[in-house]
């Protein structure tokens, strides 16, 4: 692992030594920054960010971690004894630390697969609709021409694209909690 303390990452975030400080970052398990300004904090998110090129998750518990929350791609809040300002700023929160584990295996999975499905589930949809669309052109000899109701058109969308999702959302876990837990390589 690598360790760097404020003053050290205030000369590594200087254009010069960006390339060789990621280079050298990308060949460690870990990277921890300490005694970082909040911009310095910020500053290395968008970096890593957008030279790497990777997702990038910011996990804070206070009013300095703000801007660095905001900066990820996924900011995840801890409330607690600093107040609730990065709790404020990020997508999720929670209470303590120790749940960042369970939110990102087993929550992260679910989200993963449930958004995966949906996509599949839309473009089905669409798909099938849209092939009924042109087929009935050629009924009506591309004439314009309404194939159903107002109504019944509204009630297709209404059941056919809300319940179904809402349903699987709530519902769909392709694997426990417990087995996520237990095998990260799941994730």
């Amino acid at each position: 692992g690598l360790v760097i303390d404020g003053r050290t990452l205030e000369h590594v975030l200087h254009d010069s030594l960006q390339s060789i400080f990621l280079e050298l970052t990308q060949k460690c398990r870990a990277v921890v920054c300490c005694r970082a300004t909040p911009l310095q904090k910020s500053v290395l998110v968008r970096l890593v960010r957008n030279k790497l090129k990777a997702m990038t998750l910011a996990v804070g518990d206070g009013a300095n971690d703000v801007s660095m929350i905001q900066v990820a791609d996924t900011g995840v809040g801890i409330s607690g004894q600093e107040g609730m300002q990065a709790v404020m700023a990020s997508d999720f929160a929670i209470s303590q630390f120790r749940h960042l584990r369970k939110l990102l295996l087993v929550h992260g999975h679910w989200c993963y697969t449930r958004l995966t499905n949906m996509v599949l589930y839309f473009f089905y949809k669409n798909v099938a609709y849209v092939n009924l669309l042109f087929w009935y052109q050629f009924f009506c000899g591309f004439s314009g021409t309404s194939m159903t109701d107002y109504w019944i058109l509204i009630l297709f969308n209404l059941l056919f694209t809300s319940v179904p999702p809402i349903i699987y959302g709530v519902l769909d876990k392709d694997v426990s909690a417990e087995i996520l837990m237990q095998l990260p390589q799941l994730y």
